[in-house]
């Protein structure tokens, strides 16, 4: 494994698609991906699945950190946003510029960190309210600078392979996309 880590923010309520297609895609990238517990080291989709994290928000380290995924769905995009290791990440990776991800309803919280001013941004329709001072336009994925956002769990393999050439590379992310293993 390369040393890139990324996290993916998993709470209670968490869409299961958008989160655990950027767990298996970035996984199948050779990047070190761990999903991160927000309250709690079990947490419960959206749908009912039961999820393990990897860690908690106290075993974080921004040592070699590539990015940072936050899935949707509700309630966890409201679970997300009442964290505060979550709202510190965010303000960490801005200030580093280092990649965001946010799908479906989890762009609302960028939004209202004031994040997302000036930035192109998508999200699950009937959210784009919520991406204050954003130009939404109706993509299922854009990226603007460190910021991929996707509109929901139908753009999630689109999302994860936006993250896979943001983070690795346009090579990396078409092999994905065609299902052929990566060599160096």
């Amino acid at each position: 494994m390369v040393n890139e880590m990324v996290y993916v923010f998993l709470a209670n309520g968490f869409e299961e698609v958008e989160a655990l297609v950027q767990v298996d895609m970035l996984r199948r990238c050779e990047l070190d991906v761990k999903t991160v517990g927000i309250g709690g080291q079990v947490v419960r989709g959206s749908h009912g699945i039961t999820v393990a994290c990897d860690i908690t928000p106290e075993e974080m380290t921004c040592n070699g950190l590539q990015a940072i995924v936050l899935p949707g769905g509700m309630p966890g995009t409201l679970n997300l946003e009442q964290s505060e290791e979550v709202q510190n990440m965010i303000r960490h990776c801005m200030s580093e510029e280092i990649l965001i991800g946010a799908i479906c309803a989890a762009p609302s919280i960028l939004g209202h960190m004031g994040i997302l001013q000036n930035k192109k941004a998508v999200c699950f329709p009937g959210f784009e309210g919520e991406l204050i001072g954003a130009q939404v336009l109706s993509v299922p994925v854009v990226r603007d600078g460190n910021i991929i956002t996707s509109k929901g769990a139908g753009t999630a393999f689109q999302f994860a392979f936006a993250m896979a050439e943001a983070i690795c590379s346009p090579g990396r992310a078409e092999h994905l996309k065609a299902g052929i293993q990566w060599q160096e």
